[in-house]
């Protein structure tokens, strides 16, 4: 460590590793899938050499990913990874608390939300939601205090966990149905098309918001989504013509706000909350739910920029770490 360097905070999911200082300067998303990529010691390597921070702190939900047998094993492999490189790194857990590598491990495990609901609910109630490229989380916060279930099976059961993403999530997971010309097609259960192709083509994301995989690891240009999408329905862009693809993308847009829609509205009934604090690459979508809900809304990108947002669980670490 370096006494001189910036406090950073590192968060890593099963799909994305992410990088923030507490000064905002820094600000990094490595794609890095942990159940097919082991770069994730090098990578880190990388940072070190680049940053050489002067303090550490980390928040996972790699643990998760299927390469593991279990989450324990999930969490020591991060842990170990993270102990190379930064010895006397800080681990916040599912209780609000940092530990070191030698606390309880099991607390660890997908508690990344915690950081940025400490930090999105300082000063206010609101339900802090943070929609990624595979997962929304629904955080209710009061008093300062997230009220959610600690593990994402008790989030799941709860309406705090949606596992709904911008980029990563399989379209026929996600939807059932497409009404096309008055007719309702059953969607092909294959890996098709993801939201990353609707959202694309609806202008929702940029390529270079792309980050993930594609589903036929083509290209990612609105041509490659739309040929995809026409797959979900086993069609091709010879049967369908432009419009109706495009509606296709509209419909499983739509889909995923109602659900996201839904939860808001049983979660501020539940805990008598009415604002929303949105974060994230989906920061659109949180915006849109909460408008169908009746509810106020605040992004985060609007308080602290969209880069600080697309990262916020590392940046809310980093500055937890920061007032140590």
């Amino acid at each position: 460590m370096n006494p001189n360097g910036p406090v950073i905070g590192i968060d890593i999911g099963g799909a994305n590793t992410k990088i923030a200082s507490h000064d905002g300067q820094i600000t990094e998303l490595h794609y890095i899938p942990l159940w097919k990529d082991t770069r994730l010691p090098e990578v880190l390597g990388e940072i070190i050499h680049g940053i050489r921070p002067a303090k550490v702190g980390v928040v996972m939900t790699g643990e998760l990913a299927d390469c593991f047998t279990d989450k324990e094993q999930g969490v020591s492999f991060i842990m170990d990874a993270i102990d190379a490189i930064f010895p006397g790194a800080l681990y916040l857990n599912n209780r609000g608390e940092f530990i070191d590598s030698g606390g309880d491990i099991r607390s660890l495990a997908a508690a990344n939300w915690t950081a940025s609901a400490l930090l999105a609910g300082k000063g206010r109630d609101c339900i802090f939601a943070d929609v990624g490229s595979t997962t929304t989380d629904l955080i209710p916060v009061k008093h300062g205090h997230p009220l959610a279930g600690t593990t994402d099976f008790q989030r799941l059961g709860r309406h705090e966990l949606l596992y709904r993403g911008i980029l990563r999530t399989n379209i026929a997971a996600l939807v059932e149905l497409i009404e096309l010309g008055g007719n309702k097609y059953r969607l092909s259960s294959e890996l098709f098309a993801q939201t990353a192709d609707a959202n694309l083509l609806l202008g929702n994301i940029s390529q270079e918001d792309y980050t993930c995989e594609t589903a036929d690891t083509t290209g990612k240009t609105p041509e490659d989504a739309a040929r995809r999408l026409a797959r979900v329905v086993c069609a091709d862009t010879t049967e369908l013509d432009p419009d109706e693809i495009m509606d296709i993308a509209r419909q499983v847009y739509d889909h995923q706000r109602d659900e996201l829609a839904e939860a808001l509205e049983i979660l501020a009934s539940q805990h008598d909350i009415n604002t929303v604090v949105g974060a994230g690459l989906g920061e659109f979508i949180v915006r849109d739910a909460a408008k169908h809900s009746g509810l106020a809304c605040t992004l985060l990108s609007e308080e602290y920029g969209r880069d600080i947002s697309k990262v916020f669980p590392a940046y809310a670490v980093a500055c937890l770490v920061n007032d140590i």
